[in-house]
Formats: C-alpha cells, structure tokens, sequence
C-alpha cells in the first residue's frame, strides 16, 4: 500500500496526456503545444503542461502588458544611468511617477509623467483584453462566469486606484505610481494626508472580508486534505454520494463550529469573501477625497472613534490648510 502523504503528494497518479474537450465549431484559434508533464508540479496539482489556447484576445493582452512591463521597467532602468548592478540592487525601491499636480488631467511630457500615462493605458488594456478572454473561455466550455468577475472585482479596485478616482480628483497626481516600494509609500502617505484610511468604514470591513477569506480557504482546504483518505478530494462525487469523507467532515464542523457547510456552498461562502474584499476597499478609495477628506474626523464625528483628549493645543486639519 502506498504511504499517505497529506500535504504533497507522495503518489502521482498519472493518466494519458489528454488534449481537453472539443472546441466549438468555427472556432479560429487551436489549442497549441505538446502536453507533457512535471514531476514538481505534480506534487501540488495536476502535472500537465499544455496544449495552451491562447486566443485573439489572449495575444492581445501579452502584447500589451509587455509594453507596459517594457515602458516601466526601461524608465526604471535609465533611473540609474542604464547600470544593470543598480537596476537590480535598487529594483524594489525604482518607481515609475505618475504626472505632477500642475497637469491635472492633461497629457504631460513624457519625462514628466507621459511615460507613466502610456505604461496604464497598455497595463489597462492588457488586463481589459484578459477579463474578456477569460469570460469567453467558460462560456465556450460551458462554465459558469464565476472566476471571470471574481477578476472584475480585482480590476474594479485597480481601476479606482488609477483611474475613476483621479478623474474625480481632477489630477492624475493621485494615482497610484508603478514600482514596489514606491506603491507602498504611496499607501502609506495616502492614508496619512488623509486622517488614517483604518478609520475608513469600507476599509474595515475590507480588512475583515481579507482575513476571513484567508480563514475560509484554510480551513476548507485543511478539512479537504483532512478527510482525503477517505475520498474527500472528490468533493463532486461527495455531494451525490457522501460517503465516510464528507460525514466525517461535517461532523467535525457541527462539533466543533456547530454548524457546516456543504460542498458547494463553502465555495460560495469564500468566494463572496475574496470579491468583497477588493469590492469594499474599491469603495473606500473613491470616497477617500471625493466625499471625505479626513477619516480621523469622520470618525469622531459619527462615534466610531474617541476624540483625542484636550491635553495639546489644537491641531490643524492638514486638508483645511491653504497650499
């Protein structure tokens, strides 16, 4: 007998490299590439590698967001005189800047910020084209949408970060600029100049849907590989035909949690989650300088946070201030 393995798998299961189900009729593109197979990859899921469909709009998109990745990554490189030993060393710390205040919503030179404006549209673009190629990929495999606006929730914060907000803000200044560390910074400054971004309500509850997302999936994946051995990884056959694995399973949940859920629905539960949590933190952004400009006050005045005591003389609101 071979010995269970609960978090790799020691046994791989291997069937013959299977091509996938037919295309619909008319369809332009093949799948293409050889199907093979990787033994490391078989540790965690299924170690087959191709055949790939690309797709028009797949092309597309690798088109565009190599343009993107090219336009930042060459600005970032001239950043340090084209010396390849500091582009590596200082990569986390190498931006791209979006165009100063003065500009508001107008094209700027490409030095001053027109590099960063042409990197979005193609990063845009890219992104667009591949929520359109995922979208039609399940409908032409008969799937459900789910994964393809689980995305849209993702591309809605991106959005609102980089675009729908600073529209509203008259000034692509306030996007979010391209680089590692320099997207952190922003963050954090964001969440300074504007009272503390924790005391935002969509934030908190961004906050909470991210964690519990995070425990959902652990502990749906963690009971799953729990009741394997007994076939729990079947979870389809499980719900027709639920057997010791999904017993076993809801047992331990109505013991321990005092309720469960289905096979089907912890999917939904996590799912709903996971797209609430950019969902609510896309919302919090956008009313971030649109509707309310100081999120410490905000909160004060609507009894969600005590007013700091009247030890020190009063400080000025940072947003009240003349520039």
């Amino acid at each position: 007998m071979a010995e269970y393995q609960n978090i790799f798998t020691r046994v791989q299961v291997r069937a013959p490299a299977y091509a996938g189900v037919p295309l619909p009729a008319g369809s332009v593109w093949r799948r293409s590439g050889r199907p093979g197979f990787l033994h490391l990859l078989g540790k965690f899921g299924d170690a087959q590698i191709g055949p790939i469909y690309l797709g028009t709009t797949g092309l597309l998109s690798l088109i565009c967001g190599f343009i993107a990745i090219e336009i930042i990554g060459l600005n970032m490189f001239a950043s340090v005189n084209w010396d390849p030993i500091q582009f590596v060393r200082q990569l986390f710390w190498l931006g791209l800047e979006p165009p100063a205040p003065e500009y508001g919503l107008r094209i700027p030179p490409l030095r001053q910020g027109g590099w960063w404006l042409m990197a979005g549209f193609f990063l845009t673009a890219a992104i667009l084209l591949w929520w359109v190629r995922m979208y039609r990929r399940a409908k032409a495999l008969g799937m459900g949408t789910h994964v393809a606006w689980a995305f849209a929730s993702a591309i809605w914060l991106y959005l609102v970060l980089g675009f729908i907000r600073p529209l509203l803000m008259g000034s692509w200044s306030e996007a979010v600029p391209f680089g590692i560390f320099p997207h952190l910074d922003w963050t954090a400054a964001f969440s300074i100049r504007y009272g503390n971004l924790f005391y935002n309500p969509f934030h908190m509850l961004s906050i909470a849907f991210l964690y519990g997302s995070a425990l959902l999936f652990a502990m749906h994946g963690a009971t799953i590989l729990a009741v394997s051995r007994f076939g729990g990884d079947r979870e389809l056959e499980q719900v027709v035909d639920r057997g010791t694995a999904s017993e076993r399973a809801a047992l331990f949940w109505r013991w321990t949690m005092g309720f469960n859920a289905t096979m089907e629905s912890i999917h939904r539960w996590a799912w709903w989650f996971a797209v609430l949590t950019p969902l609510c933190g896309g919302i919090g952004i956008l009313l971030t300088g649109t509707v309310v400009d100081n999120w410490y006050l905000w909160a004060v005045k609507h009894h969600v946070a005590p007013a700091y005591p009247a030890v020190f003389a009063p400080v000025a609101d940072p947003a009240a201030m003349s520039q």
